[in-house]
Formats: structure tokens, sequence, C-alpha cells
């Protein structure tokens, strides 16, 4: 077993005699490995990862041949674990699993209880959210490219482009200097259409005077970036410089609140009172960020719905917004390392107004 493997197993024991892993971000996680099947099966004393025959191989050169099982007779391998160690209850992800999955393991497996609660997924999304210092390089190089695609976008914006030209642009940049793949669908809206939080580019071509919003980010070996610029064609008016200098007036007041020990209700709301402050709070609908990790959406939340406390290791966003239907909108994000005493922010890109 690996270190992250081997704490789950050692939390285990309030819950479960062993763990089922299904999911597919879990089990990259718990691995390393990238598969679109298989069961990772954690017990109090090892770790096995169950895949098919167009994994095998590739698995046991990056896991290790001691801990991969072909899962062309899956059952009955976990069936003689089960026996042989003498497992009796076995904890599932809750908020992972099919209702078919669920009733398929049972039917399956009817030596052992199945324990579908949120204390597996609980243990998880804690463990997840801390990252060690290889996460944390994996999740820079990934923004890395992400900021180069920004450098690369300010110099191929320009009046009657397309926001697909735009989004296009930059997913091949990212490709094709790096990324593995999008850490989810770019977002490139201009004009009217910024005014969307999570916009789809479209036909509508840029045009002087309009703001663009670009929240994007790369993949890179399993690992996310995620991040927001809104940039100005040509031009801005009074009231587009008014409202970006409150969104990144916000959005610094969450960065600096950020620290090892503070809510994410309190977070969110130091963003949150001053767009309030300003007029604008029923134009800022969404959470100020999120945990981004192996997904681009992972606890925690930093939201006014959000019960969890930021710890030191988490990488959160910090994303506020303001949108003006049928005018504009402005959205700036940087992602942010939490530490004893602060944060560490992860993006290095300019945040003042970019008038392009």
């Amino acid at each position: 077993m690996n270190s992250k493997t081997n704490k789950l197993s050692n939390s285990l024991d309030s819950i479960a005699d062993a763990a089922l892993i299904i999911s597919e971000a879990n089990r990259f996680y718990y691995t390393g490995f990238p598969a679109t099947d298989g069961f990772l099966l954690v017990t109090k004393s090892r770790a096995l990862f169950f895949t098919d025959s167009r994994y095998t191989e590739a698995a046991e050169k990056c896991i290790g041949s001691e801990f991969v099982r072909n899962s062309a007779t899956v059952f009955e391998q976990i069936k003689e674990i089960f026996s042989a160690e003498n497992i009796k209850t076995v904890a599932v992800e809750n908020d992972r699993i099919t209702l078919a999955q669920f009733e398929n393991l049972k039917n399956e497996l009817p030596c052992a209880e199945f324990i579908s609660t949120s204390a597996l997924t609980d243990i998880i999304e804690a463990q997840r959210s801390v990252k060690d210092e290889s996460e944390v390089q994996l999740i820079l190089k990934a923004q890395s490219i992400a900021e180069a695609a920004f450098d690369h976008i300010l110099g191929f914006i320009k009046p009657g482009l397309t926001e697909k030209d735009v989004q296009l642009e930059l997913d091949y940049f990212m490709l094709k200097n790096g990324a593995e793949g999008l850490s989810f669908e770019t977002i490139a809206v201009s004009g009217v259409n910024s005014s969307m939080p999570h916009g789809v580019p479209s036909n509508k071509k840029i045009e002087t005077g309009d703001f663009i919003t670009l929240d994007y980010g790369a993949l890179y070996k399993g690992y996310h970036s995620d991040m927001t610029r809104t940039v100005a064609v040509g031009k801005a008016s009074e009231k587009q410089k008014s409202i970006y200098s409150t969104v990144l007036e916000a959005q610094i007041a969450a960065l600096e609140a950020f620290k090892d020990g503070v809510t994410c209700f309190d977070a969110d709301k130091a963003a949150r009172d001053i767009i309030t402050k300003a007029g604008y709070g029923e134009c800022f609908g969404h959470g100020t960020g999120h945990g981004v990790g192996v997904e681009i959406h992972e606890f925690p939340s930093v939201s006014k719905r959000s019960k969890a406390t930021l710890k030191a290791g988490n990488i959160v966003t910090s994303e506020p917004g303001i949108y003006i239907p049928g005018e504009f909108g402005v959205r700036i994000e940087d992602m942010a390392l939490i530490t004893e005493n602060g944060c560490r922010n992860l993006t290095n890109c300019p945040k003042e107004l970019i008038i392009i």
C-alpha cells in the first residue's frame, strides 16, 4: 500500500472492515493510475486494484504487479479475500455508487454486508482536500500551462472574432503546450453574454467595449487548475471599471481571509459583504470558491451554505463575481494553498483591469 491507501486503511476502524472504491476519481487518487474500469479494495492489511485486460499491464507498471489483479473473476477473488481476512462489513462511496451497482455488489457478494453511509465519503473528502507537496507541484504545473495560455490569448483577441474562436484558441494552446486535457469546458463569453456565470461560448462576435470573461484550466497528470480573468476590448466604461474594481476588492478580501481554521462561511462572507455593500449583492449568486485537485470541484466549498473549515493543505479558489443581466459580468479567480498563517496564491497572472 502507498501512504494514501495506508491512511484510508487506518481510518476504517470506526465504520467497516474494508472499503470498496468504485468511482474513477477516487480510484485515481489512491492509485495514481487513470482507468475507466476497476475496483479498489482497501482492507486493514492491504490494497488491491482490480481492472480488466485493457489496463492490467499498464497498471502493473504504474502501481506494482503485487497490487494489481485482473477483474475477469473479480467477485471470486474478493470472496477469497473476505474469507481469508474475516471481512464482514464493507463501506462504499454513498455519493458515487449507483443503486444498480450497490444491488449488484450485494447479490454477487452476499458473504459481506455493504454499508452505504456518508462516513466513507467524509473520510475520503477530508483526505483528498489536504494536498501533499507532490500534488501541489502538479497543480502548479497545470496552472503554469493555463497562465501561458492567458499571455497568448491577450495577443489573439480582437474585434470580429467569435467567442468560439477564443475558446478554441485557448484549448489548442493548452493542449499543444503540455496539458493532457482540459479541466472543464472552457468559458469564453463576451458583452451581454458575460452576465451568465457559466455561459457557453457562441458565434457572437467580439465588439469594442465588450468585457470578455475567460474561465478555464489545464489538466496535468490527473490534476486540475482553474482560473478566471475578465478583460476589456478597446475601452471600458466608468460603470465597467467600477464594478471590476468592486469584484477585485472582494476577490482579494477572500484571499486575505483564507487561513487554517477559518470557516468557509466567513471566507465567503469577506467577499460577499463587499459586493453587497456596493449594492450588487443580488448579482452574486454563486459561492466564493471551491476545492481543486483530481476533480475541478472538490471539498471544501467556500460558500454561505458551507459548514466546512479551511485547513492547511487545502487548495481552494477565490472567485467572486457580479453579473448584470442584459449588460455584462465580471469574475476574477485565483487558486490558493491554505497555510497555517494565511494562504499562498498559486496564480501569477495580473488582476488589474486589462484593456486590449
